[in-house]
């Protein structure tokens, strides 16, 4: 993998096999030699294929990827999702190595389907799929073919139902999308039929049926979907920074984070037209956003609850700081995994909405390689011996682990008047003000600010790490019969930390270009600040919701009650002397919309606590109280969610 200084373009022979009028099984001519004769490749030894180095188990580059088969098909369903009368087809776009043909070579499959070729493009550079005069993929996004292609692999691009060049309408995560990537594995297993564009019907007679599938965000969300299908022939999975439920992605614990989301991405990716504008209709007419509740609507969209029957491998990769799909998508996912003891791999970045590609990518791309090599090639190169975790414990600075999280239990630490570490004693209350903003709640920690209640703990004696997932605990009395409850943890002290990746004019290219399709990206450099305070995690719920996302119980004015607030996943180490704080707010109109705003609460100090998964040290309290200074450098800033180009 080369670095060059700047963006460059590596031109090779543009020969192009166009299949899309081939009748039956698609078929290639024979690569030409000096002379124009066709010459077979040399054939590998018995039971090897040629594209295998035998000593260092892995795939070797061998195949010309600018003769490669690019073909573009059409696989059938039995959906009807536009109402027209017939059924919806597929768009499929496919690269591979001519071999498939010439010698009857069988490989395996990598697949990324996706709402956004069309619409949005892929990656940080936003590419989108390009075609031929004779509507045949020319320019796959990503690098995907540019790598593996010569390695033995093809690589799928899948439109998903309701958008780019396939038909119906998309039902944002629910059942007729997950279908629709369903049905292109059955195809390329032999279970389905496909044709080209003027209706011959073609077979995937290339391929040996083991797919994986990869992507970012819904990309991800579409793998760990399929997945949840247990569809035979799926091998392994790579969601990257994807959801897992998308009630969790949509609200928290009732209190939604914006109004008709659902609808809004179903129309920014989809068809526009009157059938799915009615289908975008029953999107927001049954997504409960005035309630908050989890329904059937959600069940559907709900993978958790089919983990056991996943099937495939996974190797999930997740940013520290993304607070688009949050860290809770990761790690309750991760969890539901283990109880069906999936083979699995976890990469965490402190990053934030940001493919591993852009910020460690030689790394990454090396992983992927002996992933699917051994996953979906058979080779036994010891991935599967390697630390199941790695971790970004500082910018660039990675430390791996043999299991994640770190412990399976949560240390209690108590509460008191002002102060986190110490049982207190009596009641404290918060009254909800709407208009306090993060950069409010965490500033003058020390002092008492209406709305929100702020526990500090003494200076640490030694490091902490937290892994996993911290929860607070919070025994209340409200005047209303619900409300919102926010809860933020803090750590304060002078730090270099992480506040985002800019683009270089730099780039790497990372396989074979042509000159329609290169592989060169550009490159991204880490930001960081030297700043006083940093936001470990936050978590929302409805006190209603409490105990039951689907049947909430009105809390009832002037009694006790207990709410559990689930703070996001997270995994840092603090070193020794940072103070940590709990700050605990009610109605939180920056980071999500919710529905109540406007209740008093009083909190029990000693039915409360804040729960960390600590691998060691304790959270001591102070004796006292003192001022802490924070200096507001960069105002917090929620993501928009209403922006897949997050």
């Amino acid at each position: 993998m080369t670095t060059v200084r700047a963006r460059m373009t590596i031109l090779v022979s543009s020969t192009v096999l166009s299949l899309a009028t081939v009748t039956g099984t698609a078929a290639a001519a024979p690569l030409p030699d000096d002379s124009g004769t066709p010459v077979a490749p040399t054939p590998a030894a018995t039971g090897v294929p040629p594209y295998v180095d035998q000593a260092t188990h892995s795939t070797e580059p061998v195949y010309d990827y600018a003769s490669a088969i690019r073909e573009s098909v059409y696989v059938d369903t039995t959906m009807d999702t536009d109402s027209d009368g017939k059924d919806d087809v597929i768009a499929v776009d496919i690269v591979r190595p001519s071999e498939t043909e010439l010698t009857g070579l069988r490989i395996p499959v990598i697949m990324d389907a996706s709402p956004y070729y069309s619409c949005c493009g892929r990656g940080n550079e936003s590419e989108k799929k390009t075609y031929d005069e004779n509507g045949v993929i020319q320019k796959m996004p990503l690098y995907y073919d540019n790598y593996f292609v010569p390695r033995g692999y093809a690589v799928v691009g899948v439109d998903i139902v309701g958008t780019g060049r396939s038909g119906g309408c998309g039902d944002v995560g629910g059942k007729d999308e997950i279908d629709s990537v369903v049905a292109v594995i059955n195809w390329l297993n032999g279970r389905n039929s496909a044709h080209t564009a003027d209706g011959q019907p073609v077979r995937a007679t290339w391929t040996n049926g083991a797919v994986g599938m990869i992507g970012k965000s819904y990309d991800g969300t579409l793998a760990n979907g399929v997945a949840a299908t247990g569809v035979r022939g799926l091998k392994t999975i790579v969601p990257i920074s994807a959801i897992s439920s998308w009630y969790d992605y949509t609200r928290s614990g009732g209190v939604p984070y914006s109004d008709d989301y659902m609808p809004w991405l179903g129309g920014y990716v989809g068809h526009d037209s009157p059938a799915c504008e009615a289908v975008r209709g029953d999107l927001g007419d049954n997504d409960d956003d005035d309630t908050g509740d989890y329904t059937k609507f959600w069940a559907e969209r709900d993978y958790l609850k089919d983990a056991g029957k996943v099937k495939a491998s996974v190797f999930m990769t997740h940013g520290l700081s993304d607070y688009n799909v949050q860290t809770n998508h990761f790690s309750q996912w991760w969890a539901a995994l283990a109880k069906n003891n999936v083979p699995r791999k976890l990469w965490l970045g402190l990053e934030d909405h940001v493919d591993p590609f852009e910020f460690r990518r030689d790394e990454w791309v090396g992983e992927l390689h002996k992933w699917f090599d051994y996953w979906l090639q058979g080779l036994q190169n010891g991935v599967m011996k390697e630390p199941v975790a790695s971790v970004e414990t500082a910018p660039d600075v990675w430390r791996d682990y043999k299991t994640w999280p770190a412990v399976n239990h949560s240390i209690p630490v108590p509460l008191s008047d002002g102060k986190l570490g110490a049982l207190g004693k009596g009641s404290v209350t918060v009254t909800d003000d709407p208009e306090l903003t993060e950069d409010d709640i965490v500033a003058d920690p020390s002092e008492v600010i209406a709305g929100r209640q702020m526990f500090l703990s003494a200076p640490l004696p030694r490091s902490i790490r937290i892994s996993g997932t911290p929860t607070v605990t919070l025994k209340i009395k409200s005047d209303s019969i619900t409300t919102p409850v926010t809860a933020r943890l803090i750590e304060y002290g002078e730090a270099e930390r992480y506040t985002g990746v800019r683009r270089t004019d730099d780039s790497t290219c990372e396989g074979s270009s042509v000159d329609y399709d290169d592989s060169c990206y550009f490159t991204v450099e880490k930001l960081t600040e030297q700043t006083d305070h940093g936001i470990v995690s936050r978590g929302w719920i409805d006190a209603a919701h409490s105990a039951s996302l689907s049947k909430p119980k009105p809390l009832t004015p002037g009694e006790w009650t207990t709410v559990n607030v689930p703070l996001r996943a997270q995994d840092e180490v603090i070193p020794k002397g940072r103070i940590l704080g709990l700050a605990v707010t009610l109605s939180d109109t920056e980071w999500t919309t919710p529905n109540d705003t406007g209740a008093t609460i009083d909190i029990d100090l000693a039915g409360s606590k804040l729960n960390l998964p600590l691998t060691t040290g304790k959270v001591p309290a102070p004796a006292k109280v003192h001022p802490i200074d924070v200096d507001i450098k960069t105002p917090s800033q929620r993501p928009d969610l209403h922006d897949p180009t997050n």
